[in-house]
């Protein structure tokens, strides 16, 4: 390491152990309104946001708009002979609050199908980037590129009122939704089937138009995809891209470019590349074990191991639920429904049984059991879409829907810049020597 990594790598070892030893003494001590613990832990736990579409309850899961995900299963319009919500009535009850009808859906989706044209030289920034380049940075570089067309920032430019800037948002948030299919299926069809692009149909609702645009035409994957977009639309304010779109949009930046910022936080490992983790993980177990479906002791033995070795099993685990994952529940009964005798998804099933047992011997883990990411990549591979690295551009389409309905709501109620305080660890010090008053600008 050159001087100045050096020295940066033991400063910081030093401040860590100092932050360690503060935590253990004072870390339940109260800090302006949270603990020193939550100021720097991440900020778990402390209420500090309003988000009008969705609740995280730690025993329900999900709830949009006071509804739980099998609620809406039952109540959501569904696609001509379909049985999965349309995602377009999630939409509209996240924005509206109110369940929507039959012809209040399909109003939506006759929106949606006007504005998915997307510029010619969106493809041509997409073409631009070596191919090898991660669908989710080709994702969102494609969401930048379509800032041109942001009516928010056009309207801003010419000094928009500020009553009106819900109006230019929701504008935008229409038109992005609306064309993100058509950019993720581009992307897709780019990186995957060797350029050979499928136009839309303008026939199809919104996620059946984006199945036929990556090229699955059953109706058992337009179902999938149905069910995917709604239960993965929206998860409360405080997971980092929602928590990002939101902060980005606070400074006034258009839709756009809020979007963007979320997307790039979901490509995090610990927040939407953790479905690809977990198809990945899977994957590694059965060419270690030599089969194409593990026995349950077998997959026990491959948990520990990889306890073992300092690493976690993808998948398990959330920092709010502490129960089954309500949306890891719908995915599976959707496997039961089309296809359950796929070995892939029965070794999901038998991991949700070996796993939360051997989690919960280890005494230290709140949530052993299993989130929206431990199923999802299962079902994807029974229907052909083996490339686990574009999962997350999915969850990104369909995340679309919840944090861009929340930013309508943001710029409606006139929110304002979010502008946490801060301080520095020497400042908490000082103030529990009592050298010094902590909070104040």
């Amino acid at each position: 390491m050159d001087i100045i990594k050096n020295a940066f790598k033991a400063k910081a070892d030093q401040v860590g152990a100092e932050i360690k030893e503060l935590l253990k003494e004072h870390g339940n001590k109260k800090i302006g309104e949270v603990t020193l613990s939550q100021a720097y832990q991440g900020m778990r736990g402390i209420t500090g946001l309003v988000t009008e579409t969705s609740l995280l309850d730690a025993q329900e899961g999900i709830r949009f708009r006071g509804y739980t995900i099998p609620e809406l299963q039952a109540k959501l319009p569904k696609a001509p002979g379909g049985s999965e919500p349309l995602p377009e009535g999630l939409f509209y009850l996240m924005l509206l609050g109110e369940l929507p009808n039959d012809e209040q859906a399909n109003h939506v989706t006759s929106i949606w199908q006007r504005r998915s044209h997307v510029p010619t030289h969106v493809f041509h920034t997409i073409e631009a980037l070596p191919l090898s380049t991660h669908p989710m940075t080709q994702f969102v570089v494609a969401i930048m590129a379509l800032q041109t067309e942001s009516t928010f920032s056009k309207r801003y430019a010419g000094g928009m009122s500020k009553k009106d800037y819900w109006e230019a948002t929701f504008d935008d948030t229409m038109d992005l939704i609306a064309r993100l299919p058509r950019i993720a299926a581009y992307i897709y069809r780019r990186k995957y089937k060797m350029g050979e692009h499928i136009q839309p149909n303008g026939l199809l609702d919104w996620a059946g138009n984006f199945a036929h645009m990556m090229g699955y035409d059953s109706e058992e994957f337009k179902e999938l995809m149905r069910l995917y977009m709604t239960i993965h639309a929206d998860h409360e304010g405080g997971n980092v891209s929602a928590h990002a779109t939101h902060l980005v949009g606070s400074a006034l930046s258009d839709p756009y470019l809020s979007f963007a910022a979320g997307m790039n936080g979901l490509a995090g490992p610990l927040h939407g590349l953790a479905n690809q983790e977990v198809i990945k993980w899977i994957f590694e177990m059965r060419e270690d074990l030599g089969v194409e479906e593990p026995s349950k002791t077998q997959i026990e033995e491959y948990v520990k191991k990889t306890l073992s070795e300092g690493k976690v099993v993808p998948g398990y685990g959330h920092a709010v639920l502490r129960k089954t994952d309500p949306r890891y529940t719908a995915q599976m009964e959707f496997g039961k429904k089309h296809l359950p005798d796929d070995p892939l998804v029965k070794t999901v099933w038998n991991i949700y049984e070996a796993v939360p047992p051997i989690l919960q011997s280890l005494g230290k883990i709140k949530n052993p059991w299993p989130n929206v990411d431990a199923h999802s990549g299962a079902l994807l591979v029974h229907y052909g879409m083996v490339e686990y690295e574009f999962y997350t551009v999915l969850f990104g389409v369909s995340r679309a829907l919840g944090v861009l309905a929340s930013l309508c709501w943001d710029r409606a109620l006139g929110f304002p810049l979010e502008r946490p305080k801060s301080v520095t660890t020497d400042l908490v010090k000082l103030w529990l020597e009592g050298k010094d008053e902590i909070w104040g600008d």
